[in-house]
């Protein structure tokens, strides 16, 4: 397999392997190209960056902002920003410490019914630096026996439908593409036509990100059917969007593999070149 894999996730938020590990991950699958894009940080770039010149890859900088619209999430995926500039900072730093007050939330609730669980055990999942999120609630789980996977205990008490489910301030996607492209970036609007969490708000919604400076769609993505893919295809088409492909890597937090979707190189090379907000491609 060769190719470029344009959504993976680390330690610094909720994936399991560290960002070099990523890297290695990627080299073993075979990819020539990846990119970091954990949660609300860049804290992982670093690392990664460090890791894709010993092992031959190349990396792209980026980051997956969670969005809000309607009470329903969007994932936006922010490529070769600058995590410095002021606007986007502000809003990343806000919803990382809303996550903070809002997992203290759920595990209350959640130790009041009898869940086993605490708000210490869930803080020692957390990498330092890291993103907070719901998948170190359900790691917390894991590791004190009360469930055998991250997907049980979603299933069971972390999803969107639970009684212990609490919000948590998220950027309008409109306002977080505006801020992308200020911060010299490139915003993808990721699985936009999936299920359960970050599934999007349909095609108007789309159609005003893409007013705002949306660059792409990530249509290629396993939570996209046939039609889905279809249906992502003709609206790129019609807004003159970028089209990527990518698995969404979490390691071993989900069952996505790494290049199980791709990239096609031209578009990954449109993506630098309307990018002015970090170190282009490391190569």
């Amino acid at each position: 397999m060769s190719g470029i894999d344009l959504h993976t996730h680390s330690t610094a938020s909720d994936g399991t392997e560290s960002p070099a590990d990523v890297v290695v991950s990627a080299s073993r699958a075979g990819l020539d190209t990846i990119a970091l894009t954990d949660h609300d940080t860049a804290h992982g770039w670093a690392e990664a960056a460090a890791a894709s010149q010993q092992y031959g890859l190349a990396l792209v900088r980026g980051i997956e902002i969670s969005c809000s619209r309607y009470g329903r999430s969007v994932h936006l995926l922010g490529y070769l920003v600058d995590p410095t500039h002021p606007g986007l900072a502000g809003e990343i730093g806000h919803a990382r410490e809303a996550r903070v007050s809002r997992l203290r939330r759920m595990v209350e609730r959640m130790a009041a019914d009898g869940i086993p669980v605490t708000y210490a055990e869930v803080v020692a999942q957390v990498p330092p630096g890291a993103t907070e999120g719901r998948p170190h609630i359900a790691d917390a789980l894991v590791a004190n026996g009360a469930v055998p996977n991250r997907d049980e205990a979603f299933r069971r008490w972390l999803g969107n439908d639970s009684p212990y489910y609490v919000r948590h301030y998220a950027p309008d996607p409109v306002d977080a593409v505006r801020l992308v492209v200020e911060a010299g970036g490139v915003a993808v609007h990721a699985h936009p036509f999936g299920r359960g969490r970050g599934a999007g708000v349909g095609d108007d919604v789309i159609e005003e990100m893409a007013a705002a400076g949306l660059g792409g769609l990530e249509v290629d993505h396993r939570d996209h059917d046939a039609a889905a893919r279809t249906h992502g295809h003709a609206l790129a088409d019609r807004f003159g969007l970028l089209v990527t492909g990518s698995s969404d890597y979490h390691g071993a937090g989900k069952e996505n593999r790494l290049g199980e979707n791709t990239t096609a190189p031209e578009v990954l090379a449109e993506i630098e070149a309307r990018s002015s907000g970090t170190v282009p491609v490391l190569r």
